[in-house]
């Protein structure tokens, strides 16, 4: 049986060939693939990094511009990062696997409320996503409201370059594989996962209109597809650290109601801040029938969802917000804040960074103090 070979290539044009080739045989380390005809050379095609190109004199395409990516960029090009070839063609010399950055965040008090109509944006796999923090706070996180529909996924095995990511289900349920964690883990209402730095997995199946909150720490982060790992792997590494962290499947039937940073209220830890090294905590809040003080906490970031029931968020100098179900606030550092008239099904899904932080209580309104 024949098997069909297939091969891609990309054209630039040339005015004058024997001016290409050394830059693209040497100062790029591109290989000779082919080159005709012999006598006057019209088209060479060239190999490397992944890439095929062929060099045409006279072709009507744009010179256009090649990235090429190295973990030595220093040592690519005599250290040259940008670069010009003699047929016009830009080439920019980058890093491999650059670092992650995260970027300062910009502190602001903000209040997103369902009742508001932000749009839904269909995204990757065809989940849909409400933006809960517009301003993402400069870059430093994004937050977004998922819904995923029902049925399979049309989902690949991917990860993503973050430097923290939490996925915490509201209703309904999903399934999801992951790597080194065994065969597929299911999330329903009140659980979490938090996936690790790159770790790989693939969403399998959505039912019963799931959404989930889903926590990114930059705002922008790189979604990598990996073609070359099947899910589940072999091995069981619950252990298993990806820069620091452990993956982390809390249940909320496992979890124990303890005291919580604001007087007046309870809450269950999901393991996180210690699954992290202090990177991040994640909590649900309840209330529990006495009336909360106001406060004010020296944390870098306080995103908090309303899972079920309301509240007033009253904050120093502010009007005060009715939340109710699905609205969502992010408190900056310094500013006083008091969660007045909760109702008894109030749950608050709380997630700081770093994990560790400080909560004062005043003794009574900011203007006192």
């Amino acid at each position: 049986m024949r098997v069909t070979e297939t091969r891609a290539e990309i054209r630039l044009p040339t005015q004058e060939l024997r001016n290409d080739l050394p830059f693209f045989t040497k100062t790029l380390k591109m290989r000779l693939d082919m080159i005709y005809p012999a006598d006057n050379p019209q088209i060479a095609v060239l190999s490397g990094h992944g890439l095929r190109l062929r060099i045409e004199k006279g072709a009507r395409e744009a010179p256009g511009t090649l990235r090429i990516l190295t973990d030595d960029p220093d040592g690519f090009a005599e250290g040259q990062r940008l670069l010009t070839a003699p047929n016009g063609t830009r080439i920019e010399i980058e890093e491999l696997d650059p670092p992650l950055v995260l970027p300062p965040t910009e502190h602001a008090f903000v209040v997103r409320r369902l009742a508001d109509q932000a749009p839904w944006i269909i995204g990757r796999a065809g989940m849909e996503y409400r933006d809960l923090v517009p301003s993402r706070l400069g870059g430093a996180m994004i937050a977004s409201h998922i819904r995923v529909p029902d049925g399979p996924v049309p989902d690949m095995v991917h990860f993503h370059k973050v430097g923290f990511q939490l996925i915490f289900c509201i209703r309904g349920w999903v399934d999801v594989l992951y790597e080194d964690q065994g065969g597929p883990r299911r999330l329903t209402a009140g659980d979490c996962f938090i996936q690790p730095p790159t770790i790989r997995h693939k969403v399998l199946h959505a039912a019963d209109s799931i959404e989930v909150i889903e926590i990114g720490v930059p705002a922008e982060h790189i979604t990598e597809i990996d073609h070359d790992m099947a899910l589940p792997t072999p091995d069981l590494r619950p252990a298993r650290e990806w820069d620091g962290q452990r993956f982390v499947h809390s249940l909320a039937r496992d979890g124990t109601f303890r005291p919580f940073r604001i007087p007046g209220f309870e809450a269950r830890d999901t393991t996180i801040c210690a699954n992290t090294r202090g990177v991040a905590s994640v909590v649900v809040a309840r209330p529990t029938g006495q009336a909360a003080p106001w406060t004010r906490h020296d944390g870098d970031i306080l995103f908090t969802f309303v899972m079920s029931g309301g509240m007033v968020l009253e904050g120093q100098g502010k009007d005060p917000y009715r939340l109710a179900s699905g609205d969502a606030f992010v408190i900056p550092p310094g500013m006083a804040t008091r969660y007045g008239a909760p109702t008894s099904d109030l749950q608050l899904l709380e997630v700081t960074l770093p994990g560790a932080f400080r909560t004062e209580v005043l003794p009574g309104s900011p203007e006192d103090v």
